[in-house]
């Protein structure tokens, strides 16, 4: 059997797209805050969990908060899914900016 852990949380954060080369959306090129839902997922060995989810769910908004504090620079959803595969080792990581748009990285 395959078993994961699923864990969501919303932060508060502003972004940018500096180089954003599209004229209709050119607004992306300076700081703008949104709500991004995170989804992490994470492969886990039996029912009894390797992590507890709501621990999970802690360490990754603390590390959020110690190194970001809500400002993600240039970093598109996919840069922060992909940051948060690679420091918890997720299965995959869900983006969306204030719940609606956004992207799915597999690890």
């Amino acid at each position: 059997m395959r078993r994961q852990v699923v864990v969501t949380l919303r932060v508060e954060g502003v972004h940018a797209w500096p180089d954003c080369p599209l004229h209709e959306v050119e607004f992306l090129k300076h700081p703008h805050r949104h709500m991004f839902h995170i989804k992490a997922i994470k492969n886990v060995n039996h029912g009894d969990r390797d992590i507890e989810i709501i621990m999970l769910k802690r360490k990754i908004e603390s590390h959020l908060e110690t190194n970001y504090s809500g400002n993600f620079k240039s970093m598109s959803c996919e840069h922060i899914a992909e940051y948060l595969i690679d420091v918890f080792d997720l299965y995959a990581c869900e983006v969306l900016e204030d719940g609606e748009n956004g992207a799915v990285v597999y690890g």
